[in-house]
């Protein structure tokens, strides 16, 4: 058995089906889902650091906190339900997450990572901890958008594109009123 399979094995779901629903890559579909555990174990712990902001008398820096280790939490029961295999709820939790689309990923995660930044934006546990969480709904964000057009359809929408051809109905342009008028400047309006 190769690294990657034991790694493939390692990471799956129990339960899931090991066919490949739709053409994100392996390396981002992997990468979102190391970042959010590792993200969220590393959202908990500085999240905990913040709350030492009690102490100074900083209210705002341990609401941060409070809520950058629940964030944590949150994405760890999403990513990693193994981490959390205790609680009942939280396979239910994950099944759930897991059957939304990637972009519904994307605005919980960065949701929940931009309050602490607002509330303690001073505190470099804060950048980093929250950072983590966000930079995981980037990466779910990039799995919503899909997979990249080949060389082949690039060049073809871009030469009809220069030639000032009809770009065909998936070109990046379209135009929002199909009667639309030519602007014309006709100068600014004489006395009588």
């Amino acid at each position: 058995m190769s690294f990657v399979n034991k790694v493939t094995m390692l990471w799956a779901r129990p339960g899931a089906d090991t066919a490949q629903k739709d053409d994100v890559p392996w390396t981002l579909r992997y990468a979102g889902r190391g970042l959010g555990t590792v993200g969220s174990f590393v959202a908990i712990l500085l999240g905990l650091l913040n709350c030492l902001g009690i102490i100074t008398l900083n209210v705002s820096c341990l609401i941060a906190g409070i809520w950058q280790m629940l964030a944590g939490f949150i994405v760890i029961v999403c990513e990693a339900p193994c981490c959390c295999f205790f609680i009942d709820y939280v396979q239910t939790l994950s099944d759930k997450m897991e059957s939304r689309p990637y972009w519904n990923k994307a605005a919980v995660y960065m949701g929940l990572a931009l309050p602490p930044f607002f509330l303690c934006f001073l505190s470099l546990s804060t950048w980093f901890g929250s950072g983590l969480i966000f930079a995981t709904g980037i990466v779910y964000g990039m799995m919503a958008l899909g997979k990249k057009a080949s060389m082949e359809d690039m060049r073809t929408s871009a030469a009809t594109l220069e030639a000032g051809g009809v770009p065909p109905t998936t070109a990046p342009r379209a135009n929002l009123v199909t009667n639309e008028q030519p602007f014309s400047f006709t100068g600014p309006p004489v006395k009588n």
